[in-house]
This record gives structure tokens, C-alpha cells and sequence, in this order.
């Protein structure tokens, strides 16, 4: 609610792993449930409506575990301050960032799943285990990088698809937490690979601001929740836009994650 939930609008609370909640009309899910998602249940996000919660066991754990891999040396090898440790750790995402962005489109790279923590949306199995295909010896630490972002990005396209095959529309995302604040080359890489805007909300404390609007509504100062969080909104601080060129070379990528998880989940299952 803090960040201005609406119908046919997805929530993603993006940190270590994600959070995504949807509001629907009674009408258009009736008394079906939703195969493959986390929770329903009426009036749990705005009275009147149905909240729908899905959601990936990691996100920016998947970028943090490669982190710490890539980081072995410098808490191993180097003679460094501690200071000095702290600081080269946490240059070294940002670095990858950069370098992975600039990278041109490769359909011949790396594909990875990011099942690194199992699978929580859609289908819960959490005895998945993540992988990644097409290394040779020419392969290096941005395109594992790159292809570690792609592969949460499609991950949450898996939960966007599962919400449409249900008949729950999406026009648009709107992304809170830590990484949709700070990395504009995963919230770009998002909105290419689903095909639709992200919208990330300025509110730093949106769940706090939630529970105020609430509590504004509750004492009578609005009369609803919705009318609570268009007066009490915070807006938006950006709006990432599909590019279509990128969404074209990710379609075909996203095959090829799809038919990578299919083979690993076959394997262990």
C-alpha cells in the first residue's frame, strides 16, 4: 500500500530475495486459487480486493554469493586492512555492474538459473539447485555476472507469466527495497525481459508508510485506503521504460533459460 498498490499492478519488494504482491477484483479471480503462488487471501492488501503474494527464494543473495566466490583472494591472499577488504568487496558488484552492462547482446553466453537458494514462485521446490551452461575458457567474471542478473530477471518473469496464464492482468511493476533503489542495470535488465515499465517508489520506509495510510483510514481521515495512499503518496523517483531492441534478444534467452530449468528440475526430481 505504501507504494500506491493498485489493480493490475505488481509490488516487488527487491532485496536478498523478493517479495510480490498483486490486489485483484473478486470478480476476476471468483473462487479459483491461483496454481503455483504463495498466498491469497481477501482483503489482505485493500479491503474489497484479493491480495495475491508470490515471490523468488533469492535475488540479490544470487549477485552476493558470486561476490563472495570472485572475493576469495582478497580475504585470503591479499595482505589487506580490514578497512581495505571492506572496501574492495564492496566495489566489486558495482565494477561487475558496469562492465556486464556494457557487454553486447550474446545468445551464445552464459545461462544460469537462479535457483540458488531453490525455488519458492511459481511452484515451490525448495530442493532445486541452481546452474549455469554455455562456460568455455574465453568466458569472464562480467558475463557470469550478466548472465547471474538475467537469470533473477527471468525468474521473475516465471511469476508474471504464472499470474497472466491465471487470467490476473499486469500492466505494470512498481519496485521497492534495496536493489531496485541502487542498481539501474538490474531494474533495466527487469523491464526488458518482462516487456512492461517498472516504476521505483521514492518512499525509503514504504512498508512504514503503508502502515500509516492504514492507520489514516482506521481514525476516519480518509475514507479508504485508496484515497489514503493517493493523498499520502510519496510518487515515484523513475520509471524504466522496455527497450524493444533488448526485448527482442531476451525473448529468445528466456527460451533458453526455460529449457535449461526444465533439464536440471527433470534431474532432480
Amino acid at each position: 500500500v505504501g507504494a500506491e498498490v493498485e489493480e493490475f499492478t505488481l509490488v516487488r519488494v527487491m532485496g536478498t530475495s523478493t517479495c510480490d504482491i498483486i490486489v485483484s477484483p473478486s470478480e476476476v479471480v471468483q473462487d479459483r486459487t491461483v496454481e503455483g503462488i504463495c498466498g491469497q487471501v481477501d482483503g489482505s492488501v485493500i479491503p474489497g480486493m484479493i491480495g495475491l503474494e508470490a515471490g523468488q527464494s533469492a535475488f540479490g543473495d544470487v549477485l552476493a554469493w558470486f561476490r563472495d566466490v570472485i572475493a576469495w583472494p582478497i580475504d585470503n591472499l591479499l595482505e589487506l586492512t580490514d578497512e581495505q577488504k571492506e572496501h574492495a568487496r564492496n566495489e566489486i558488484i558495482a565494477r561487475l555492474s558496469s562492465q556486464a552492462a556494457a557487454l553486447p547482446a550474446n545468445d551464445s553466453g552464459p545461462v544460469a538459473l537462479d535457483w540458488i537458494n531453490g525455488r519458492r514462485t511459481p511452484d515451490a521446490n525448495q530442493a532445486l539447485k541452481s546452474a549455469i551452461m554455455n562456460l568455455d575458457l574465453g568466458t569472464k567474471a562480467p558475463e557470469i555476472f550478466r548472465a547471474l542478473v538475467e537469470s533473477i530477471c527471468f525468474g521473475s518473469r516465471k511469476i508474471v507469466d504464472r499470474f497472466v496464464e491465471q487470467g490476473v492482468e499486469i500492466k505494470t511493476v512498481v519496485g521497492i527495497g534495496g536493489v531496485a533503489k541502487k542498481s539501474g542495470f538490474i531494474m533495466q535488465t527487469l523491464a526488458d525481459v518482462l516487456n512492461m515499465p517498472i516504476k521505483v517508489a521514492t518512499s525509503e520506509q514504504a512498508p512504514a508508510l503503508g502502515a500509516a495510510m492504514y492507520a489514516a483510514t482506521a481514525a476516519g481521515l480518509y475514507d479508504t485506503v485508496n484515497v489514503a495512499s493517493d493523498a499520502m503518496g510519496n510518487g515515484f523517483d523513475a520509471t524504466y521504460q522496455p527497450q524493444q531492441d533488448q526485448v527482442a534478444y531476451y525473448e529468445k534467452l528466456y527460451k533458453q533459460y526455460s529449457h535449461l530449468g526444465d533439464f536440471v528440475e527433470s534431474q532432480l526430481t
